[in-house]
Order: C-alpha cells, then sequence, then structure tokens
C-alpha cells in the first residue's frame, strides 16, 4: 500500500487530538497500540490490509 506514511501520520495526529481534547489516557493507547500489534500477528491481517487499501483508493477517486 503506497499510503502506510500518511495513513500512519494521519492516525497519530487522531490519537493526539484524543489524547489532548477527549480524555484519552495513556494507558488506553497503550492497549489500542499491542491489540493492533497482535492482531496483525493473526490470519485476519491481510483482510484487514485489504480492506484499508480499498477504502484508502475508494476516497482518492471520490476526490476526483
Amino acid at each position: 500500500m503506497n499510503v502506510s506514511i500518511p495513513l500512519i501520520a494521519i492516525l497519530g495526529a487522531v490519537a493526539y487530538v484524543a489524547w489532548r481534547y477527549m480524555g484519552l489516557r495513556v494507558w488506553h493507547a497503550l492497549i489500542c497500540l499491542l491489540f493492533g500489534f497482535f492482531l496483525a500477528a493473526t490470519n485476519a491481517a491481510p483482510e484487514i490490509r485489504h480492506l484499508v487499501a480499498a477504502t484508502v483508493e475508494w476516497l482518492s477517486a471520490s476526490q476526483h
């Protein structure tokens, strides 16, 4: 997927806004990080990656 770095930057910005303005606690973020890490090691990871890529492609196509 070609948008992995910008997607990570956007998700990082959303996490910062959630922490700063929505009361996200550090331990909430750590649990989400661990969940994502362990989810990436499952059989669902390729399907999730495909779904994210298709969603990003659809969003980029809808802007034109």
